[in-house]
């Protein structure tokens, strides 16, 4: 089985690369690969809870992040360091995601034959 980690690097204001990238990883999901997220940087924001993103002009793609567990997507890490700079703690994102170091995301990546970034 394939393993691909697919790593969010982008605000969700102002672009559609968070909804891209989540296409795609609910695409490869459904054709039985192994897929991991990463958010890191301001892609971070994608987690919080009460976002309004039509108010941008964009999609409401946020509650398909809860559906990914239908999508046997299990490996949902989120960027330590991130966090801490947006002033943010995993308890506060919308989805149940690991906290992980620059390591811990190194070594998935270490391990993935594919990685995509949005």
């Amino acid at each position: 089985m394939k393993q691909i980690c697919i790593i969010f690097r982008k605000s969700p204001l102002g672009t559609s690369s968070g909804r891209e990238g989540l296409d795609f990883a609910l695409l490869s999901a459904s054709f039985e690969q192994q897929v991991s997220l990463v958010f890191m940087q301001d892609a971070v924001l994608h987690l919080l809870p009460s976002q309004i993103p039509e108010l941008t002009g964009s999609k409401d793609y946020i509650a398909a992040l809860k559906a990914l567990s239908l999508y046997d997507i299990e490996t949902v890490l989120v960027c330590q360091d991130s966090l801490s700079n947006l002033g943010l703690t995993i308890d506060k994102l919308a989805i149940d995601a690991q906290p992980a170091s620059f390591d811990d995301i190194k070594a998935l990546i270490n391990t993935a034959d594919e990685v995509m970034v949005y």
